[in-house]
């Protein structure tokens, strides 16, 4: 059997269609294939590699964590330099309430921690998410997910838990003493890029404060310079008393964290003892390989180009086919008519060798989030492409 055959048989498939384009390298904003084609990477493995594909100081790091150690024993009683200095260089970054860092595996693993926390240190169950939001696959992250035909089949689900439209004054007037955490991204990923209201934001965090509930921001797929900031919560000048990271945080490794206040974050060591424990989160390599990429986005100042190269692309995305474009930084959902538009777009680029995608709540809508590196050329290469596609795809 060749790779592809050997694929389909024995790596578990999500989807039954999967793109099977067999990678054998990636660098930079790039992708090469088996058979030698480039690929335009206009997704970054969704918003994972914000400093593009093997960054020279991400491999470095990596080659020299593993001629020091592997995993030994990650949350104990263990002082492993790459958990303690990426966590330090995280604090530095973020204000004086959120300076303790729990590394997960993952961003979904993040969330289930966080709502463990909330529900610890209020002693409550009760839970508001909002619909359309993505906050993770496990059986607690799905739970909270905002969009009944992906949590239908895995019911029963946790209790407690009541889904809201964002930008809502039933969300609001729904806090009460009786509620352990409200739970936002601070931009909707999956439903194409939606911003909440800084005004609805600020009486969110209000009215958290007066009845006692942990306020938690998902920045799962913002953080790290995708809107144009290091952290998206900074254009509602509001601060969650928890906060998710994923995705970009372990620069191509898997790695997730929910960072808190130290006073909520130890309640997790008592009542129980190891209130929440894990194998390998902050494994010390992907520890190693993320503050390697999150020192490269600041000090290269990659962050400070997301603006600029956001304008190129709304100035390029111009086209009767194309309904709207959504954009948080380099971050955007170009809207089609339908799903069908929206797929033979994504289909014929893929073909001239552009990698895109569609948004889980949002199938009409086309997906750009590249490495943050990207330059400016593949951007307009791209955004040709897009444009040529609504002109022969879309054409009737």
């Amino acid at each position: 059997m060749n790779q592809r055959e050997l694929f389909l048989r024995h790596v578990a498939q999500t989807s039954p269609a999967p793109l099977a384009i067999e990678v054998v390298r990636a660098d930079c904003a790039t992708l090469y294939d088996a058979a030698g084609k480039e690929y335009i990477d206009l997704i970054g493995g969704i918003s994972v590699a914000n400093i593009g594909h093997r960054h020279p100081k991400v491999v470095e790091a990596i080659r020299a964590q593993t001629d020091a150690y592997l995993h030994v024993m990650v949350y104990g009683e263990m002082i492993e330099s790459p958990q303690v200095r990426y966590a330090t260089a995280l604090a530095k970054q973020l204000p004086s309430t959120l300076q303790s860092v729990y590394f997960t595996n993952s961003g979904t693993e993040a969330t289930e921690g966080a709502i463990k926390l909330a529900k610890r240190v209020t002693g409550r169950t009760k839970m508001i998410a909002f619909n359309q939001a993505y906050h993770g696959s496990t059986q607690g992250a799905l739970s909270l997910l905002g969009d009944e035909y992906f949590r239908n089949a895995f019911r029963p689900l946790l209790p407690g838990i009541s889904h809201f439209d964002i930008n809502t004054e039933a969300a609001v007037d729904a806090i009460d003493g009786q509620t352990a955490c409200v739970i936002i991204e601070t931009i909707q990923a999956e439903s194409g890029i939606i911003i909440p209201a800084k005004n609805w934001m600020k009486a969110l965090r209000k009215k958290c404060s007066d009845t006692g509930t942990l306020l938690i921001f998902d920045e799962i797929q913002a953080g790290f310079g995708r809107t144009g900031s290091l952290w998206g919560f900074i254009r509602y000048d509001v601060i969650p008393d928890i906060l998710l990271l994923g995705k970009a945080l372990g620069g191509g490794m898997p790695l997730g964290a929910f960072i808190s206040d130290k006073k909520w974050m130890d309640q997790l060591t008592d009542r129980p003892v190891l209130g929440h424990i894990t194998t390998f989160g902050g494994h010390p390599v992907c520890c190693a390989a993320g503050l390697a990429a999150f020192e490269a986005l600041l000090e290269e100042k990659w962050i400070e180009q997301v603006f600029e190269k956001e304008q190129l692309l709304l100035a390029a995305l111009v086209h009767p086919k194309i309904v709207s474009v959504r954009s948080a930084g380099l971050w955007m959902g170009v809207e089609f008519a339908s799903a069908e538009a929206c797929k033979k777009v994504i289909d014929y680029v893929l073909g001239k060798g552009l990698l895109t995608d569609w948004f889980l709540f949002a199938p009409h809508c086309l997906r750009i989030s590249p490495p943050l590196i990207i330059h400016p050329e593949q951007l307009k290469k791209a955004a040709a492409l897009i444009i040529e596609a609504c002109d022969v795809v879309l054409a009737q």
